[in-house]
């Protein structure tokens, strides 16, 4: 009986790798990569779909690749929208997934050695949402294949020791279990990486009409920071809302502005990668936390909430904090 599971499980595995290779494969043969004219310009349009520290690879609507290379001097900026022209943002910003037009010339390697990069910033907004996602997928897959070598090898081994014992059948099938239910565990905690739970929240207040921060505000975010730096596998979600003080438009657009200022503490002055920050968003006068009728309520509801929040299956002992902001203020 163990030698047909011990078979069966090792024709499984090998057949799962060989579907694996013959995707990889078959992927490889389906898109060509473009060599480009040494010095000449260029103009291409596509998704990146791969990335290196100095380099990345764009994809266009034809399915043709493209090797680019990025420089000190290379300009990468969003496109100019609602709130103004075009932002600089790091090198680093250019993640798989993003949409975006680079410009430049051929280098001696067939490449693309880029002058300009342009995206909107939906686009980067979008592109980050999926490498929050891709990176847990990625060590997934790696603990997937680890999990199974160790279940190949636990298999050999009580076939092992079916051969030798002959009589101990009930012992290994004991061993077998609790090595099924080992692996079980372990399939649990990989599941649950991309289940994010919230770690702790912030509030941050503003006066009228404004999307300056304070100084308690900066505390604030200071301490969501801190706190960030010391978990695995974190994302930091901001919301922003405004009092029922003057036109609902433009109360939603102070609050997305709030929003953008909060981010724009968070990665300027902390550092934290853009791609753990999820798509912010403006609720305007929505989901007021009192009442506006009165001038404490209003105060309460000019407001960024900021959530600190954690893949459950990375960090395993996660611990819901309270709101980690002071009293409302009242600028």
């Amino acid at each position: 009986m163990l030698k047909k599971i011990s078979v069966l499980a090792l024709a499984i595995f090998l057949g799962a790798a060989s579907v694996l290779a013959q995707d990889n494969s078959s992927s490889q043969a389906a898109n060509q990569t473009r060599t480009l004219s040494s010095g000449q310009k260029y103009k291409i349009q596509g998704v990146v779909v791969a990335r290196d520290n100095d380099s990345f690879v764009i994809r266009d609507a034809g399915g043709i690749d493209t090797k680019v290379m990025l420089a000190t001097n290379s300009s990468v900026k969003t496109k100019g929208g609602v709130f103004g022209g075009g932002k600089i943002v790091p090198m680093n910003s250019i993640v798989r997934g993003l949409n975006l037009e680079v410009e430049g010339r051929g280098d001696n390697a067939g490449g693309l050695s880029a002058d300009k990069v342009r995206f909107t910033k939906t686009d980067l907004a979008t592109a980050q949402s999926i490498e929050s996602r891709v990176g847990p997928a990625e060590e997934r897959l790696s603990q997937a294949e680890q999990n199974a070598q160790r279940v190949s090898g636990q298999i050999d081994e009580l076939s092992a020791i079916s051969n030798a014992a002959r009589g101990g059948a009930k012992a290994a099938q004991d061993a077998a279990d609790a090595a099924i239910t080992g692996v079980n565990a372990t399939n649990s905690r990989i599941s649950s990486l991309d289940d994010y739970v919230v770690q702790s929240t912030a509030t941050v207040n503003f006066r009228v009409g404004s999307w300056i921060l304070s100084p308690e505000g900066r505390q604030n975010l200071d301490t969501v920071a801190q706190a960030a730096m010391t978990l695995k596998g974190y994302s930091i979600e901001v919301t922003g809302f405004a009092s029922a003080d003057g036109d609902a438009r433009a109360n939603k657009v102070l609050s997305q502005k709030r929003a953008q200022a909060v981010i724009d503490y968070l990665v300027e002055t902390h550092n934290v990668p853009l791609r753990r920050i999820s798509t912010s968003y403006g609720f305007g006068e929505l989901q007021a936390v009192a009442d506006n009728a009165t001038r404490e309520g209003r105060e309460q509801n000019r407001r960024v909430e900021v959530k600190l929040l954690v893949s459950r299956g990375i960090n395993q002992n996660v611990e819901v904090k309270k709101d980690q902001s002071n009293a409302p203020n009242n600028e």
